[in-house]
């Protein structure tokens, strides 16, 4: 019968449901709730989305960006790249005042990645995230479990989508703040703009459909003498409408032709009491970092509610039978931080560079979240989903040939939540110096209550502080 008849699932996915009935099982359940919500229906074309527009395609941001600076895209040319670049020197300001004065709307920036509307793109851009394509799931007549399931296992498999939205956000986020800086009397840009930190990454949406049309919207929200703030706004076209995915907020910094030091950007007139408070909490944005950071644990001693959870978690691990400090055991659903950690590295060729000759922000970050993602699932036993991504601060640029090392700890837990930190740091293989790079936190969430994690040592208590610190702070914005 037409009601029974089930979509043709990939080789991988029937192993993998003979290999684990759980999944059926879970499958069936969220099935069945989702019939109790009425029909779903996965139109993912936008009507605003015409196919051939190319100029707004997200697979064409970074081709835009090494037109304005003069980029090459053949790595042998690299250097006569960077020794052109280094003349555009005599283009910058001495001092924001010598600039002229920019608003919000002069950085408003819209960028499709219509998998939607133009199936080829579809097809190219999810194999490049080495997903399963919507080839993969082909069926005549589709009944609604079909679809869910389709969904469900969709899910399953691509873990990593958003791992390159990641990417799409850091390019996203530097052509928005050289629109703002953009000197039309100039033929390439002098300026050479940087991700700095990625403040917040708010998840509005658990799911991201494969074959729906995708928009980003973004512009810059404030600037500073030398830096600017972008935010970003992702959301899918679904059921007939657009509805938000993400929300994102970057802080890039700018730098002279040779990246070697600071260089002054346009300031920014606002223009009614929108922009006022949009601006606004661009400096309440500022401030709570500067907080963040001069309360750093790796500065200044926890707190006295801080100290009485660290000693309560020592005071819960002491054996009873042994009434000694060193007897420790385990207390009850938990793991011990130690027994909560993935590893992994990274070699940087040149196909993951920048525009400057450097490994791409965008690809640091793809690579530790997949990283993190995958320590969460372990720890938790079953995928889970993002809740945000925050304070990301990229400490030091990346040369491409460097040695990468990758380290993910679940560092708290907390009901169905699990934040993660990923320390990168690079590897000298000559002196065997070690330099950390970036620094990553990752808050997710799984369908049941996942275990405690228990530091041992005082070092691991400082990290579950750290990672209680972020998750109460993504928490407040929940």
């Amino acid at each position: 019968a037409e009601s029974n008849q089930l979509i043709a699932l990939p080789r991988e996915a029937q192993e993998l449901i003979m290999i684990s009935p759980r999944i059926l099982k879970t499958a069936t359940c969220l099935t069945s709730r989702a019939f109790s919500m009425g029909p779903v229906c996965l139109q993912g074309k936008a009507p605003d989305m015409a196919e051939g527009n190319s100029d707004l395609l997200v697979t064409n941001v970074r081709n835009r960006l090494r037109q304005i600076v003069g980029a090459s895209t053949n790595w042998k040319d690299h250097q006569h790249a960077l020794a052109e670049r280094a003349s555009l020197s005599k283009h910058l300001a001495n001092s924001q005042d010598e600039l002229p004065v920019k608003t919000m709307k002069d950085s408003e920036i819209e960028v499709h990645l219509p998998l939607g509307t133009q199936p080829s793109l579809r097809e190219k851009y999810l194999n490049y995230h080495n997903s399963v394509s919507q080839s993969d799931f082909r069926t005549q007549k589709i009944h609604f479990i079909n679809q869910f399931l389709k969904i469900f296992l969709l899910s399953l498999y691509n873990p990593k989508r958003f791992g390159r939205i990641l990417e799409d956000l850091d390019s996203l986020a530097v052509l928005i703040c050289y629109s703002h800086t953009w000197n039309k009397e100039l033929d390439r840009s002098p300026l050479s703009i940087v991700t700095a930190l990625v403040d917040k990454i708010d998840m509005r949406k658990n799911i991201i459909y494969p074959d729906c049309d995708i928009k980003f919207t973004g512009h810059v929200t404030w600037v500073g003498k030398t830096s600017i703030e972008a935010k970003m706004h992702m959301t899918q076209f679904h059921d007939g409408a657009y509805s938000p995915v993400l929300d994102a907020t970057f802080v890039m910094v700018a730098r002279d032709p040779e990246n070697k030091r600071a260089a002054f950007v346009n300031p920014l007139k606002l223009q009614g009491p929108e922009e006022e408070k949009i601006f606004q909490q661009g400096e309440i944005n500022k401030k709570r970092r500067v907080e963040l950071s001069t309360a750093s644990l790796l500065k200044v001693a926890p707190t006295a509610e801080e100290r009485t959870i660290v000693h309560s978690l020592f005071l819960n691990t002491l054996d009873p039978k042994t009434v000694s400090f060193r007897g420790r055991i385990l207390p009850p659903n938990s793991v011990w931080m130690e027994d909560a950690k993935m590893k992994g590295l990274e070699i940087c060729h040149p196909q993951e560079r920048n525009i400057f000759n450097r490994i791409f922000g965008g690809f640091l970050m793809r690579k530790a979240y997949e990283l993190g993602w995958a320590n969460a699932c372990a720890f938790a036993g079953c995928r889970p989903t993002l809740v945000a991504v925050d304070d990301i601060v990229f400490q030091k640029p990346v040369e491409i040939g460097s040695l990468l090392l990758l380290s993910s700890q679940v560092c708290y837990t907390e009901g169905e939540h699990i934040q993660v930190r990923v320390h990168t740091e690079v590897l000298d293989p000559l002196t065997r110096q070690h330099s950390t790079t970036n620094v990553f936190h990752f808050t997710f969430r799984v369908e049941n209550t996942v275990p405690a994690v228990v530091p041992q040592s005082y070092g691991e208590s400082m990290l579950y502080l750290d990672g209680k610190r972020h998750f109460n702070e993504t928490m407040k914005g929940q």
